[in-house]
């Protein structure tokens, strides 16, 4: 399990030091963290309690939401944007997963947004470099576009990254979102051949869909993800970082977290390690 990584979300009620302490006691070698786990703990207390636990940091989670109008928000996303990156650097990650935003309230623009998007990254990702943290753009799957991300699919996210330096912008393959691509193959090759691919975050799509969509996520093998053809092509792509196992589903949220480390554990060598390039994590 050398490449595999909690994303906290998954054990969502678990402090951020019950997740580190789940952590080492299941052999899981690196975690992702959430920046709101990590307000509740201190930034200076989180950062100490991951890095004496001996785990790497993945990710943090999350940065983004660039599309609101008007100077003052504006300045607002610029502001916890940055801030983000210095979290990021003090917790010792180099990737902030960016979750670029929805449509603002009662607009129907969505080249704009994409524009928006476009002119904070640019803002931002001098910072990102002199920081060593990689703005790590998320797709999110389309039924999101409205309310979360106006960046829809991997070769989007390429558009909007490929205006700047790799090692300042990347993208996240996370499996949920980019699964039914009929373009994913060809996007994963081109993320591939510019150095982009920051993260990959694995779950399953599982049916029935429940009504918020958003927590309609399983553990691997539980869906209609082909996992081994997807971690397949992400290693023929030379990703050699991080699995980061990202769960959004009450039911998981309600099982005890010991219980679903060991299950996500399982799970990954039996449908992604096998898949995987025999490297060393980052």
């Amino acid at each position: 399990m050398t490449r595999l990584s909690l994303n906290q979300i998954t054990t969502r009620d678990w402090s951020l030091a019950e997740a580190v302490d789940g952590c080492v006691a299941a052999g899981i070698p690196a975690i992702g963290l959430w920046r709101d786990k990590v307000a509740e703990t201190g930034l200076a207390r989180a950062a100490r309690l991951v890095r004496e636990s001996g785990l790497a940091v993945s990710s943090l989670c999350r940065g983004g939401f660039l599309t609101a109008t008007g100077p003052e928000a504006t300045r607002a996303a610029l502001a916890d944007n940055l801030a983000a990156l210095e979290e990021a650097a003090e917790l010792g990650t180099d990737t902030l997963v960016m979750v670029v935003g929805g449509l603002p309230d009662g607009s129907r623009d969505l080249a704009g947004a994409r524009a928006r998007v476009a002119d904070l990254l640019a803002r931002l990702a001098p910072h990102a470099g002199d920081l060593g943290v990689r703005l790590a753009i998320e797709p999110l799957h389309p039924v999101f576009c409205a309310d979360r991300a106006v960046v829809s699919t991997l070769g989007q996210a390429l558009d909007l990254a490929e205006a700047f330096p790799a090692d300042q912008v990347g993208v996240v393959v996370d499996s949920y979102h980019v699964w039914w691509d009929p373009q994913l193959d060809a996007q994963l090759e081109r993320a591939g051949r510019g150095g982009r691919i920051a993260s990959y975050q694995v779950c399953d799509w599982t049916l029935p869909l429940p009504a918020d969509t958003l927590l309609g996520r399983g553990h691997v093998g539980d869906g209609h993800i082909d996992f081994a053809a997807l971690t397949a092509k992400v290693t023929a792509a030379g990703y050699t970082g991080w699995v980061e196992v990202e769960i959004f589903n009450e039911q998981v949220w309600n099982t005890p977290g010991p219980r679903t480390l060991s299950l996500l554990a399982e799970r990954h060598r039996t449908h992604v390690e096998p898949h995987l390039a025999p490297a060393a994590a980052r």
